[in-house]
């Protein structure tokens, strides 16, 4: 078997991956308004899937976890469960997550909450501001928000219960 098209696979990968650990930790400082970690997390204001207005800053004082996802996406789909669970897990220590739908219509959004019953906010971003802010290299993306409003962790792909809770720690506070 030729060793050629493997090592150019090997490199593709290797190169794609580089890039997308360059997009999330780029300007780590987050002084240009997007996320790092360690910084305040960038504002994500607008209209949710049910037309009701919402401000991250509102939820100061609380853990929360900013999650990128759309209905399309099989990984943000597997993860939703998970998600609601760890909402009512954790609803003592005012934990909340917080939805970004990106990529992706709002009409089956809204059908894909209101099939899983999901009760959390999921913020609408036509234009993409929201996603460009946070730097979302893929769905689902997941930001660890902690009290302070300051972005803890950051998850690219699919959360298990175990990246949740490592993460979660780093919040709960």
């Amino acid at each position: 078997m030729p060793r050629r098209p493997i090592l150019l696979a090997l490199l593709v990968a290797a190169l794609t991956t580089a890039g997308v650990l360059l997009v999330v930790r780029a300007n780590s400082t987050g002084t240009d308004g997007r996320v790092a970690v360690g910084q305040p997390a960038p504002a994500i204001v607008g209209p949710t899937l049910d037309g009701a207005a919402f401000d991250l800053a509102s939820l100061r004082g609380k853990p929360v976890v900013v999650n990128f996802w759309g209905p399309s996406c099989v990984p943000c789909r597997d993860e939703f469960p998970l998600l609601e669970s760890k909402q009512a897990e954790h609803a003592a220590d005012g934990f909340t997550v917080v939805g970004v739908l990106t990529d992706d219509p709002v009409e089956p959004a809204r059908d894909f909450v209101a099939q899983y019953g999901a009760d959390w906010a999921t913020v609408v971003d036509p234009d993409k501001a929201v996603k460009a802010a946070y730097r979302v290299a893929a769905r689902p993306q997941t930001y660890f928000v902690d009290r302070s409003g300051v972005v803890r962790s950051i998850q690219i792909g699919e959360l298990t219960d175990a990246d949740f809770e490592r993460q979660y720690q780093r919040i709960r506070q």
